[in-house]
């Protein structure tokens, strides 16, 4: 007589894993809708491997990105979109399209050309002109030219079979590649939806009929356009009318002249603080003996960054000197320390009132990604308008460009601030100032100093950009050797504005360690 010991512990965890596994298999019936036990069973077979376990849906291979769109799958829809549209388009032009219109374009505009000619030859054999023969000459080119238009033409005609033909491999791969990684990206959005149940699930039919209209007509404009050019102009021309841009235009132009007629004051205060600012500094750069300068620039250097790099810069420092450019680098040091300076006045206390306004910061925020994305040239126009052009105009211009990083880092560096230190400090009786200066800032000083760090670097690399607006400094000679085309001043001059770069780089970051 044999005995059976049973494990209370096996059977309970046979349960839970047979309950998990049921409420697993609702869970796929709810998410899919259609065809449940087809999508439980390939769930199961995905998630037995943590390789990719590639899986056959028909669907998915027949109706292509409308599948994956309905089902809410649209970075996959997009991008087979784009697969299928190639091939389509290929297809349609390798059937139906004129693959020999341009050809024959071209063809057309030079028989215009030779039928001058030959007007011009017929009259110069009249009237027995010394230049028959190079009008000879030039019909007998034209006439050539055609014939190898004509030749060209008809070769690409007659590619038309097989560029049909690549275009339908292209998209049986497409539609392979489909059903293969469907039931796999479906069951991604599973586990999603798993935790986050207001992912949309299912097959709505808003999704489906959105879906399909979206992605049939990308496809079929796509196809029209590129197999019959220039025959639908509502495909090849954005539908405008230039008046627009010229109200535009006005409307523009009135609106600074108005600012500028009404904000004079407001600019000229401006411009007087800039000047406070960079003739105290150009004093100090510019007007101070070489030897003092240098000093203090090594012995800064070596008690923020070491020894070798003071070595560096005193060689640095002796490059400049040499060649001649160090009246130039301390301008140029002059006026990009205005900018930096101002920018880190105004940047360290905006990104510390941001960092805790929420609304305030997303306000602003677009503001910042306007001045660091829009191109430099385009921003001098209204500066030039509002403060003409000289050394404040540049000292803007660059504070637009490069004041956006310590903002954005000192927000960064305070709100990563731990919430568990901020709320021991607030326990033990921490008022807001002892807050601000003895937690946020020592423990986001890395992150403020960083951006303090770019905003010098962006500041930097406005040098030649400002000289076109009257800054004189290093980025001077960069423009003369641009125009001039004189390699050695450019490429020596350049170097210097590199090593000018590197010493306050080494400074800043050997501060920040």
């Amino acid at each position: 007589m044999s005995t059976v010991n049973k494990n209370p512990l096996q059977d309970t965890q046979s349960e839970a894993a047979q309950a998990y596994a049921a409420e697993r298999r609702e869970d796929i019936r709810t998410f899919v809708r259609t065809h449940p036990d087809y999508y439980i069973r390939n769930f199961e077979k995905i998630g037995a491997s943590a390789r990719f376990n590639p899986t056959f849906n028909a669907f998915a291979g027949l109706f292509g990105p409308i599948w994956f769109g309905a089902r809410g799958l649209w970075a996959w829809a997009l991008s087979f979109l784009i697969l299928e549209a190639v091939a389509l388009v290929q297809i349609s032009r390798g059937l139906f399209g004129n693959l020999a219109a341009d050809a024959m374009a071209r063809i057309a505009s030079i028989e215009g050309t030779l039928e001058l000619r030959r007007k011009q030859l017929a009259a110069a054999i009249e009237n027995n002109s010394d230049r028959v023969d190079a009008f000879q000459r030039t019909v007998d080119s034209l006439e050539a030219n055609i014939g190898g238009i004509r030749a060209e033409a008809e070769a690409m005609a007659a590619e038309g079979p097989i560029i049909a033909l690549t275009g339908l491999c292209i998209l049986i791969v497409a539609k392979l590649a489909q059903s293969l990684v469907a039931n796999t990206a479906l069951e991604s959005r599973f586990s999603h939806w798993q935790s986050n149940r207001s992912l949309s699930h299912g097959l709505p039919i808003g999704h489906v009929v959105f879906s399909a209209i979206f992605i049939v007509a990308i496809v079929c404009a796509a196809m029209l356009h590129y197999s019959f050019p220039g025959r639908f102009a509502m495909l090849s021309d954005f539908p405008t009318n230039p008046d627009i841009r010229l109200v535009s235009i006005d409307g523009v132009e009135a609106f600074f002249n108005w600012t500028i007629l009404n904000g004079e004051a407001v600019f000229d205060t401006i411009t007087y603080c800039i000047r406070i600012v960079l003739d105290a500094l150009e004093v100090v750069f510019v007007s101070t003996p070489w030897v003092v300068i240098a000093s203090l620039i090594i012995l800064l250097t070596w008690l923020t960054a070491g020894v070798r790099m003071a070595i560096y810069s005193s060689a640095f420092l002796a490059y400049m000197g040499l060649l001649g450019f160090w009246e130039k680098a301390m301008t140029t040091l002059a006026l990009l320390g205005t900018a930096a300076c101002l920018s880190i006045l105004i940047g360290i206390p905006l990104g510390m009132f941001a960092a805790r306004r929420r609304r305030f910061y997303a306000f602003i925020q677009p503001i910042m990604d306007f001045m660091q994305t829009m191109p430099a040239f385009v921003f001098m126009i209204p500066v030039i308008a509002f403060f003409g052009t000289g050394k404040p105009a540049a000292v803007v211009t660059t504070m637009i460009f490069g004041g956006t990083p310590v903002v954005r880092l000192t927000v960064l560096g305070l709100r990563g601030v731990p919430e568990s230190v901020r709320e021991a400090a607030i326990s033990f009786g921490a008022n807001k100032w002892y807050l601000l200066t003895k937690v946020d800032l020592p423990l986001a000083s890395p992150s403020i100093r960083a951006g303090i760090n770019q905003t010098i670097m962006l500041s930097l690399a406005m040098v030649v950009v400002a000289s076109l607006i009257g800054a004189k400094g290093l980025g001077e000679d960069v423009l003369e050797a641009l125009q001039y085309a004189n390699v050695g001043q450019g490429i020596l001059a350049g170097f210097s504005i590199l090593f000018c770069a590197m010493i306050l780089d080494r400074i800043v970051q050997g501060a920040r360690k």
